[in-house]
């Protein structure tokens, strides 16, 4: 009876550990027409392999990505255009930064980091919905992390074996 209690609490530890062993974002929620910062937590390698590379897919509605700078990393912003205009301050935004992709640097795999961008969420989006994140980590020897599983619409992500982060979509602040 011991023996399948301390089987089943280790199955129970080691699903739980699964489902937070991948890239998430420190804040899960944005309000629309408003900046966002999205910190992307990366808390290992590729089995074993260290992180050289963390490419981000900015998702469309948020505008103006601009990453943050990291020691050790060059940073590029691969930039393209829109689905559609949009309204940023009055000024139209047809084009900006598509994806984001930190490389250069090495993550050991046992060693946790960060890796920070900031965007505008447009008032286009719909309030209660949540946007994605796909992340990518690339490893030496090839090796690959890919977070970039979306759920369909009303579902959840939790059935997705590498779910992209989510971010909730609140309204808009008043004032804003």
């Amino acid at each position: 009876m011991l023996r399948k209690l301390i089987a089943t609490a280790a199955l129970i530890g080691m699903s739980a550990t699964a489902a937070f062993a991948h890239s998430t974002l420190e804040v899960t929620e944005a309000h629309v027409g408003a900046s966002y910062k999205a910190v992307i937590r990366v808390p290992h390698g590729c089995e074993g392999k260290p992180t050289i590379a963390v490419r981000v897919q900015v998702p469309e509605g948020m505008i103006a990505a601009k990453p943050m700078p990291k020691p050790g990393w060059t940073v590029e912003k691969i930039k393209g255009a829109y689905e559609k205009s949009y309204d940023y301050f009055g000024t139209p935004m047809k084009d900006g930064v598509k994806e984001i992709v930190w490389k250069g640097g090495s993550l050991a795999d046992d060693e946790y980091d960060e890796f920070v961008f900031r965007a505008f969420v447009t008032d286009s989006l719909p309030v209660g919905n949540s946007i994605y994140v796909p992340i990518v980590q690339e490893c030496t020897d090839g090796a690959t992390e890919r977070w970039i599983e979306i759920p369909a619409a009303g579902k959840s992500s939790d059935d997705l074996e590498f779910p992209a982060p989510g971010i909730k979509l609140l309204e808009k602040k008043s004032g804003h």
